[in-house]
């Protein structure tokens, strides 16, 4: 995605609009972390911190930004809640700091992670 005006061109990467989600997302309630897009032999690991972005997949049409979340949720939660909470948190973050509309923002629960103190 870039802009241009007389001082020069903006480019802002798929990225570094991924970084803004991740960052978005593991700060929302109920969010234990990111997980991997593709599923192995059905389980969902939550990524290490670094690799977060893995979990993400963010496309770039006709100047509207389409971004994918795969997470993993606490168990206990109202998933359909967090899942929204993570929606409106990351299309506010996103648009706030680009100036650039979100049109869809995603969220695919790859699994919930139970507190094993409880």
């Amino acid at each position: 995605m870039s802009a241009e005006n007389i001082l020069g061109r903006i480019e802002i990467s798929p990225n570094a609009i991924a970084s803004l989600a991740g960052q978005s997302v593991l700060e929302s309630y109920g969010v234990v972390g990111m997980a991997n897009k593709n599923l192995r032999d059905g389980l969902a690991k939550v990524l290490p911190g670094g690799n977060y972005r893995q979990g993400i997949d963010v496309k770039l049409v006709n100047h509207e930004i389409f971004i994918d979340l795969y997470v993993v949720i606490q168990h206990g939660t109202r998933i359909s809640e967090v899942a929204h909470g993570i929606m409106n948190r990351v299309k506010f973050t996103v648009e706030k700091a680009l100036g650039i509309p979100v049109a869809e923002v995603n969220v695919h629960v790859q699994g919930l992670r139970v507190d094993e103190h409880a």
